[in-house]
Parts: structure tokens; sequence; C-alpha cells
């Protein structure tokens, strides 16, 4: 049931957005790595009481690596010609989510389904941009496409340790959870032997998923982790609250789900709950307000963190967008529904307006930051925790105060600017009445 909602005045205040009117725009920071999750920092930085489930935590994961490279290692051992990479598919395409239930029984769906068994890794999990419509893995052929960065930049923040062993495992573009989800629509229209393999499968995805849960209650955005930020707590992508939706539908034993054990369930209902207090805490605090929340954090201090080179220290619209959503599914007390109305006021109090986002890649000057009588309310990706202003990355660390200053490549191939927000203001305004 959904909860109620004491109303809110709305917010009026305009936040001009690096317009093309401004004058005065320049580069106003760098951005800078968090650092690592280690032994060292756990020893460290880490309460006595708490370093104990950090340190397993670091073991888990060194341990799930290791397997899963050595249970590669394996199947090559003796080849002399290693199958080609996996072909690449952006996002998950070649796993459809959208067709009617009778369709999930045909030949085309169970293809799929074996498809992503697999490619499952030993740890349980499933990497990136693959395309599961395609051919079963092979023995010996990686579990991931090329995920290398395409366009290095100097200092960049992106660049694997390893370029071979690059997302093999993580909740990144949707991966892991859709392919849950997908198994569990294929495994509910084969009965019996027919859909076994589904359902171990989907059960060692929901494990994975716990496995790979932080202490704290979230979640790094690749696991076993690799280094760099891909080990920052990740809300970006909406990866924390995907993973969190998976596992409460897990929990239920309803539906699709209906299979899994009760050790599997209870253990999925602990993380639910671990994962809603991590959310409920990491909402930003500034000069004692609660704003909204950031894209990665420094998974032991909860301090916002740069992720890619263009992806600053910031407050993010899209992703806070998809949390306020989620909590307001919730049963809440009334100083968490306090929270989240001042998640809200803050949406509210940094729409642009009398502007627009234009989408055009191939137009002079590509995609920019126009003013438009009545225009608006949209939202900028980021805003500054510092000034409440929006930010603008670009590939060479530099953070700007106006996104038509930013490099063409960077204006042309990310979304700056959104409208999510507006959907969470009249979903608040509806619970209100």
């Amino acid at each position: 049931m959904l909860i109620q909602w004491k109303r809110i005045a709305v917010l009026c205040a305009v936040v001009v957005a690096g317009g093309a009117s401004r004058v005065d725009a320049s580069v106003i920071g760098h951005s800078q790595q968090g650092p690592p999750l280690t032994v060292e920092r756990v020893r460290a930085d880490v309460p006595a009481r708490e370093q104990s489930a950090w340190l397993a935590y670091l073991q888990r994961s060194s341990e799930a690596m290791h397997r899963d490279k050595s249970a590669l290692a394996h199947e090559r051992s003796g080849m002399s010609k290693l199958p080609p990479l996996p072909s690449s598919n952006p996002g998950t395409k070649s796993m459809p989510m959208d067709k009617d239930a009778a369709w999930y029984a045909s030949a085309e769906a169970r293809h799929i389904a074996d498809v992503i068994v697999s490619f499952q890794t030993r740890s349980g999990g499933w990497g990136k941009n693959i395309d599961l419509s395609g051919p079963l893995r092979q023995r010996g052929q990686s579990y991931v496409s090329d995920n290398e960065n395409k366009l290095p930049s100097p200092g960049d923040l992106d660049l694997a340790p390893d370029p071979a062993w690059h997302y093999v495992g993580t909740i990144d573009n949707d991966a892991t959870v859709t392919q849950i989800r997908f198994l569990a629509r294929v495994q509910a229209t084969a009965a019996g032997k027919d859909g076994e393999a589904y359902r171990k499968s989907l059960q060692r995805g929901v494990e994975y998923l716990l496995a790979a849960q932080f202490p704290n209650g979230g979640w790094p955005q690749v696991w076993p982790m690799e280094g760099g930020y891909h080990d920052a707590l990740t809300f970006n992508d909406d990866a924390l609250i995907n993973v969190t939706e998976v596992l409460q539908q897990a929990a239920s034993g309803k539906g699709d789900y209906a299979f899994v054990s009760p050790r599997v369930r209870t253990l999925a209902d602990k993380a639910v709950a671990k994962a809603f207090q991590c959310i409920l805490r990491a909402q930003v605090v500034v000069e004692a307000k609660r704003t909204i929340w950031a894209q990665q954090y420094d998974p032991l201090t909860l301090q916002p963190v740069a992720a890619r080179n263009y992806e600053p220290a910031s407050l993010a619209s899209g992703e806070s967008a998809q949390v306020l959503l989620f909590l307001m599914k919730q049963p809440l007390s009334a100083e968490q529904k306090s929270a989240v109305g001042d998640g809200v006021a803050w949406l509210q109090g940094h729409a642009v307006r009398g502007y627009e986002w234009t989408n055009d890649k191939k137009a002079e000057g590509g995609r920019r930051l126009i003013e438009k009588p009545g225009g608006g309310p949209i939202w900028a990706r980021y805003y500054s925790m510092q000034t409440g202003k929006p930010v603008f990355g670009d590939r060479d660390l530099s953070i700007h105060d106006n996104v038509n200053e930013i490099s063409l490549e960077r204006r042309n191939g990310y979304a700056w600017y959104n409208s999510a927000p507006l959907a969470v203001i009249q979903q608040y305004e509806s619970l209100a009445k």
C-alpha cells in the first residue's frame, strides 16, 4: 500500500544552468579519484567493532576473483587458439522484458535463457554489453566483450587494471539484474526439469548479489572488485535501486520467484533491509539540510566521489529521482517521510526554467543549452554540493559551470539534462492529496 504524504510548498527558485547568455563561466575545479577500498584503509579508518565485516568482505571478493579467473584458465588449458570475444550489444537489448507471457515460453526466449546460463561466471554474476541472443558461450571464451575505454584521455579514471578482465560480474548497465529477471520469466513457463537450469542459475545470481553487498548495505559497480571507481558504492544508472528491487522480489517468494529457497529468501530479506538503511544514510546533507543523492560514494565514509573523468563528485538528479520513486513505495516512519519530502523539495527548487537542452548532435555546435521562453522544467544531471548549481565534467577532469563550454565530444556523448524529477514531483503531490 502506498504511504500517505504531507504536502509541501512548491518552491519556485529558478537555477540558470550556465546558459548561452553567461559570460563569466570558467573551469571551477578538477575531479580527483576517490580513495581505494583496501585492507589498510579498513584498519586505519573503520571503527574496530566494524573491521571484521569489511575485512571478510575484501577476502570474499578476492577469493571470488580467484575462482573466476582460475575457472577460465582451466578451460583454456591446452588451447592453441582462443575463441573470439563474444559479440557486443549495448545495454540489455538482447533480453527483452516487454513481451507477453506466452513469448517467454518460445524457442527464441529459451535460447536466450540458455545463452544467459552459459555466460554466468563461477561467482554467479554476468558481465555487461554482451549479445545474449547469439551463440552459447564456447569453452575458454571470455565472459565479456571488449569493455575497455575507447576514448582514453590523460589521467583517465576508467582505464582497467586488466583490459582482458573488465566488468566481469557487474550491476552496471542493468547487467546481472536483467539476466535474473529474464530467467524468472522463462522458468515460469518451464515446469519440472525443463526449467531447472534456469531456476538454478537465477538463484546463483541472487546469491551473487548477496555476496557482493557491502557491510553497510550498498553495492560496488563491479564484483569481484577490480579497483578504481568501480569499487565505489554505486547509485549510477539506478544500480543500487535495481538490485534492491530484484532482491525484494526474491525475498517475497511469490510469482516468478516462488521457487526461491527459504534460506535465500531470508537472506534476501535481510539484504533489502540493509540496502534500505544505506539509501537513507546516503542522502547528502549540506549545512544541516537534506538534499538528494550522489552517483557514487566512498563505501567506507559514504562521502560522494568522482567516477569517470567527466563524472564529478556531485548531486545527481536522475539517480535521485529513481531513489525517491522507490522510497515512495515503501512503508516509512514520519522522519523518513520527512527525508523524502526534503529530497523532493530540493528537486523542485533546482529546476531549470527558461532554457532548452537541444538534442541534435548534427546541428552546428552540437548539443547545447539555449534560452527558450517557457522552456523547462529540466534538471542538470549534476549539481555542486557546495553551491547547489549545475556542474559539468570533461574528459580532461575539468569541471565547468557552463555545459556549452565543455568539449563537443562530451556535449554530444552524455545526458547532461533530464526531466526525470518531474515524475517524482507529480507522484509526491498525488500522494499528498
